[in-house]
């Protein structure tokens, strides 16, 4: 199987037109990007400083008065258009997430697809989450109260290089339909994805300056980008969340993260094997486990403990890996030599710990220099890194439990709660149970997939995984602030003058409760 090169699928004219599309106000060093494929030389984009950072803001801002200003419908409609072109020029768009980020195209694929979702969902629901409406007012009859949402103004992202492309612009449509304008920070790794997109945003309509591109390191731009905006978006670690959560907190910025986790799945007695070892597979190794919400811990049932070990042991020994842009490969690569070592780091303790490695455990570097192959842990102890650090990886462990109350515990005995996964034949059963887990979202009889694409419903973590969500009516409301128009009718609700305040008290009084009264008859 041959590995692309960047020549085929990106030429060089290519690649300097992306890079245009960063902010810059001066000639700045260029920061490298790599094939995670080939660690080959992808191209580079500028090393932006505090001053590019500064004029981003500012370009945007001076652009959101006229976008705010258009009709929300014509804003929607934009929208519509964006999802086009995105699903028009797909295969442009999965062949620079591959090369940059090393994924397999499925993997890529389906990242692709929660872009054209999202957009839609926005388009088609997001004007009325974001429309104004009636609330009761304090004196019926006598108080209109109204609450308005108005735009946050300019929106930061700061987004990851394990889904370039949906996480930097998925979470930035919502912020544009409420009528905001965006500054985009991607990760180091993966800029050429998000720029591609941005330049799509702009076929469809999107005005040129209203969204803006840096690129460079977090901790060069993460403080001006930070003190200078409005609202923050943030996708990555939790240890760097924190971080980022102390500078918003400085800064008065409200701020929205999903953060790292340690999902966890479990497994009852009288879960159908086949589709549980199919989800969880797929659950685990997607992404060759770097994505947020697949799976690093199964608790499954004693009573089918073995048998689902043995299947699960066969069906990821014979994923494929590979460094194609066919849809041939099961699983890609890791990102880069940082990723595999604490991959190797993890595997390693395990064993030193007494695991048992039942696959996997290895570099495939036949492969590609970044390639492991999918691994599967029993034993593994509860002190040992893989079992309570995030690895980030295609690692997971397998466990036995005795019962569905003993799942229950070890999977919430853990800081994170972003993503679970029940396997049942009883679904309402299942559904009781996911309601015990600490987590964020919980999918039944699936891996995440059917969670993911549940564009109405909110998806973000709780505890260490996050704050704020993604996803619904809550993915747009947070990049507004709520304002209550409240009219009085008839006299202002000011003291009497003549009237004793004793009198206005015993007055007030005797009318809340008769409005308690009213109100506990329904609706008036």
């Amino acid at each position: 199987m041959s590995t692309p090169t960047a020549s085929e699928r990106l030429p060089g004219a290519t690649r300097e037109r992306l890079a245009a599309g960063v902010t810059c106000v001066d000639e700045r060093e260029p920061l490298a990007v790599r094939s995670p494929f080939t660690d080959e030389r992808l191209g580079s984009v500028p090393s932006c400083q505090p001053p590019d950072v500064a004029a981003a803001v500012e370009r945007a801002r001076a652009a959101r008065a006229a976008w705010t200003d258009r009709p929300i419908a014509e804003r929607a409609e934009i929208l519509r258009e964006f999802a086009d072109l995105v699903l028009s020029h797909r295969a442009e768009l999965l062949d620079v997430v591959q090369l940059e980020a090393g994924k397999a195209r499925a993997d890529a694929h389906v990242e692709l697809l929660d872009v054209v979702l999202n957009a839609d969902y926005y388009a088609r629901e997001g004007p009325g989450h974001v429309a104004s409406e009636r609330r009761d007012g304090g004196f019926p009859g006598l108080t209109r109260a109204v609450e308005h949402r108005h735009p946050v103004g300019v929106v930061g992202l700061v987004e990851p290089w394990n889904y370039p492309l949906t996480l930097a612009i998925s979470d930035m449509l919502p912020a544009l339909l409420a009528g905001n304008a965006a500054v985009l920070k991607p990760a180091e790794a993966t800029p050429f994805s998000a720029l591609r997109a941005v330049e799509l945003l702009h076929e469809a309509g999107v005005p040129e300056d209203l969204v803006q591109v840096v690129t460079g390191r977090g901790a060069t731009l993460g403080e001006p980008l930070i003190s200078s905006v409005d609202f923050l978006t943030f996708t990555g670690s939790t240890a760097t969340g924190r971080t980022v959560a102390a500078l918003a907190g400085e800064h008065l910025v409200d701020v929205s993260m999903e953060l790292g986790g340690k999902n966890a799945a479990v497994v009852l007695a009288d879960a159908d094997l086949d589709a549980a070892v199919r989800g969880l597979v797929h659950g685990s190794f997607a992404n060759a486990g770097q994505l947020c919400i697949s799976f690093e811990r199964i608790y499954v049932d004693e009573a089918v403990y073995d048998e689902f070990v043995d299947r699960f042991v066969d069906a990821t020994a014979k994923l494929d890996l590979g460094a194609s842009l066919s849809y041939g490969p099961d699983v890609g690569s890791l990102v880069g030599r940082h990723q595999l070592e604490t991959v190797e780091d993890h595997v390693a303790d395990a064993r030193e710990r007494g695991a048992t490695v039942e696959v996997g455990g290895e570099r495939r570097e036949d492969v590609g220099p970044f390639f492991y192959a999918p691994t599967v842990l029993t034993g593994l102890p509860d002190d040992a890194t893989a079992a309570c650090e995030e690895t980030f990886g295609p690692v997971v462990s397998v466990s036995p439990v005795a019962d569905a109350d003993a799942a229950v515990e070890r999977a919430n005995d853990t800081d994170y709660g972003l993503h679970a996964s029940v396997w049942t034949g009883d679904t309402e059963r299942g559904e009781r149970l996911a309601r015990r887990l600490d987590a964020g979202s919980v999918s039944v009889n699936d891996a995440y997939l059917g969670m993911w694409a549940s564009t109405d419903a909110p998806m973000g973590g709780v505890d260490d995984s996050g704050i704020g969500r993604r996803h619904s009516a809550e993915g747009i409301l947070k990049y507004t602030e709520a304002q209550t128009v409240a009219t009085q009718r008839g006299h202002p609700l000011v003291p009497v003058p003549g009237v004793p305040n004793r009198l206005l008290a015993r007055g007030a009084t005797l009318g809340v409760r008769a409005l308690r009264r009213l109100r506990r008859l329904g609706p008036f």
